[in-house]
């Protein structure tokens, strides 16, 4: 059965309590620690919440000025990043120093209308290098 998205209740915002309940103490070390990174000074990204009707859940919406980088959702024993790029983005993401089971995945991916999205799941610590040198790839797209 596959897990399920969390954060459905439009009235619970997505606190931190609220994050560490729903993924666990191991999880929520991972995001806290990722979303601790990229809201540095280096990165300079800011999240902001919001809780969409039309998928019945809470998303995290990651931007850098008003630039959108990515989107994070909630899930039952991690944590989705959705990255979305164009066509002529291709040969910069294969050519990234990122595992190869995602450029496998992204290279596969049907997409939608001009947009491919990359979805990394993210469980643990060591996920962390990779979906950074993507964050790093989106901001520095003009």
């Amino acid at each position: 059965m596959e897990p399920q998205m969390l954060l459905r209740a439009p009235n619970v915002f997505p606190s931190g309590e609220v994050l560490q309940n729903a993924l666990g103490d191991t999880v929520y070390a991972v995001l806290s620690s990722f979303l601790n990174t990229i809201t540095n000074e280096e990165y300079a990204l800011t999240l902001e919440w919001r809780f969409y009707n039309d998928g019945k859940a809470w998303l995290g919406k990651v931007l850098h000025k008003k630039k959108t980088i990515l989107w994070l959702s909630i899930w039952e024993g991690s944590f989705k990043t959705s990255f979305f790029f164009t066509e002529k983005h291709l040969e910069s993401i294969a050519a990234l120093d990122i595992a190869d089971s995602i450029k496998d995945d992204f290279a596969k991916a049907k997409p939608t209308g001009r947009l491919i999205a990359m979805i990394l799941d993210v469980s643990s610590q060591e996920q962390i290098d990779d979906l950074l040198k993507v964050v790093r790839f989106k901001k520095s797209l003009k």
